[in-house]
């Protein structure tokens, strides 16, 4: 038994979701030469599941290629990566106000779905499970958009927006998992841990 976890997220929210948990963690956060950014490019033609199964993978490879070269106490490392869907189209963070207020006005009026792959290794040992939310905008006025956009929360997030944010005043519906919505389905990532010896 372990009673502790690398968890390998710069996310604020899955770093809340974990203490909900009750877990103890030690983040493992890429070094200054890893660019973490180039792993979430998404390849040609591929499906949204696929693609946040494939991110989730290559960020868990890079942080337990990074627990060995630290020679870091052995412990299960977690990583997970959320994505935000509407059909095939991918919408990932935005690039800059323009690009957000773009997937915003997609996403208002429309059902669209929330894609978290959570992933842990333990020594040989690879876990993993994808969790799929619904999510419904109601239809958002332009003000609206320029309003949700000009408060940054968009920035850094799938789709352009956070569920626990000021953009709940525009959800009319939703299905599934709220914690997976925020980033981490606690559902989900409590088997993992549990599966890879974690007490919980």
């Amino acid at each position: 038994m372990t009673d502790f976890i690398y968890l390998a997220s710069q996310s604020p929210r899955r770093r809340q979701l974990l203490e909900q948990l009750g877990v103890r963690y030690e983040l493992l956060l890429p070094e200054g030469h890893e660019d973490s950014e180039a792993l979430e490019a998404v390849h040609h033609n591929e499906s949204p599941s696929a693609y946040v199964k494939r991110v989730t993978l290559l960020k868990l490879d890079a942080a337990v290629a990074r627990m060995q070269r630290l020679k870091l106490k052995p412990a299960p490392v977690l990583c997970s990566d959320t994505t935000v869907a509407r059909g095939r189209q991918i919408y990932g963070k935005p690039d800059d106000a323009k690009d957000a207020a773009r997937m915003l006005r997609e996403l208002a009026g429309n059902t669209h779905r929330v894609l978290t792959a959570v992933a842990v290794q333990h020594g040989p040992q690879r876990l993993e499970l994808l969790n799929v939310s619904r999510v419904t905008f109601a239809a958002m006025t332009a003000a609206q958009i320029r309003a949700y956009v000009a408060s940054g929360e968009p920035m850094g997030k799938a789709g352009a927006y956070a569920i626990q944010g000021r953009v709940a005043m525009h959800i009319s519906h939703l299905s599934g998992s709220y914690s997976g919505i925020m980033g981490l389905p606690l559902r989900e990532t409590a088997l993992l841990l549990q599966a890879a010896g974690l007490k919980i």
